[in-house]
């Protein structure tokens, strides 16, 4: 039976979820019952048509009397200001990816509507629960209002959690090197602080990161032993992490280690490529090691380099996740 799921805000991460169900033979168990977002139907269907990351959508888009048609798949639209106006009765998961889920009301509209559950695109403090594939996924349990945490942690957890369980780290430093979003302005504009009101595509700009406390509050473990910093640069798509690792019994070849034991060509993969950021732009994984970069130093301290397309990744495991949490009814 096919997964049945709402996409509840069509920005980034929801259009490229609707990009990946419909372009990926392997999603074919995904039904998406409905759109809903708050902008023109016109609007969304040429921002998913017309995409300045991930290029023109390979196929006829076109919209009419509130329906989104694809390919000759007719998507619902809907433009409720609240998801409580919608039946979805009959809907296994809403995708939360609004943005705007911070509160417990907000996060439960899906639910309250009748859905099973309620997966949110980034952290919130209403969720159940956070909870990332590769790092602590399997404490979903029975939660309804999830957390798919961001993208960052995304990347970065799954990979502490595989060196700590098969080397041992005594301490941690990672820096993420993350793309611009939308939340920066693209001039000089009064902003959240003094480096974010800087223009985000002419400026590196060193700020902070929800990953810093999200990957302690999915792997508490990591308390005291981990620091996470960040730098936005000018760059449109996908995003790196450089980590400095202390660990307790060194590996006798750094990148045959990182292939045999970390690397499992879903949630982390690798390349020994000289690559650079665009040549990572829609891989699916969480995080790509880029075995290139690798420093062994000391035998115990590690360099370990990867990028993440910090919207195609993330968003495979946005559905990854939600056949998770509908597979349990």
């Amino acid at each position: 039976m096919a997964t049945r799921i709402v996409i509840n805000g069509f920005g980034r991460i929801g259009r490229t979820i609707l990009r990946q169900i419909l372009t990926d033979p392997a999603r074919s168990d995904l039904d998406v019952v409905a759109i809903n977002d708050i902008a023109p139907l016109e609007t969304c269907a040429y921002l998913f048509r017309y995409d300045s990351v991930f290029g023109p959508y390979p196929g006829e888009v076109t919209a009419q009397d509130g329906v989104l048609t694809i390919n000759g798949v007719a998507v619902p639209f809907w433009q409720h200001q609240d998801l409580r106006a919608a039946d979805l009765s009959s809907v296994d998961v809403v995708l939360e990816c609004t943005g705007r889920a911070n509160t417990r009301d907000a996060a439960k509209a899906g639910i309250d509507a009748g859905a099973q559950a309620v997966l949110i695109s980034g952290p919130s403090p209403a969720a159940d629960r956070t909870v990332v594939i590769g790092a602590n996924a399997q404490e979903l349990g029975d939660v309804t209002i999830a957390s798919n945490a961001s993208c960052t942690t995304n990347a970065i957890a799954p990979l502490l959690k595989r060196l700590d369980e098969t080397i041992g780290i005594d301490r941690a430093h990672v820096t993420t090197i993350h793309c611009y979003t939308g939340s920066q302005p693209t001039v000089d504009v009064p902003g959240p602080s003094l480096e974010r009101s800087r223009a985000a595509a002419v400026s590196m700009v060193p700020t902070t990161t929800s990953a810093a406390g999200q990957i302690i509050h999915v792997l508490p473990e990591f308390q005291d032993r981990l620091s996470v910093a960040a730098l936005r640069v000018p760059s449109i798509s996908v995003s790196a992490v450089d980590a400095v690792v202390q660990v307790k019994q060194a590996p006798n070849d750094l990148n045959a280690f990182l292939r045999s034991t970390i690397v499992d060509g879903v949630v982390i993969g690798a390349t020994s490529d000289p690559c650079v950021s665009t040549d990572m732009r829609a891989r699916p994984e969480s995080l790509v090691l880029g075995l290139t970069e690798s420093m062994q130093l000391q035998d115990n301290q590690l360099r370990i380099f990867g990028w993440y397309d910090n919207e195609w990744g993330f968003s495979a495991r946005m559905i990854a996740m939600a056949q998770r949490m509908a597979a349990r009814h």
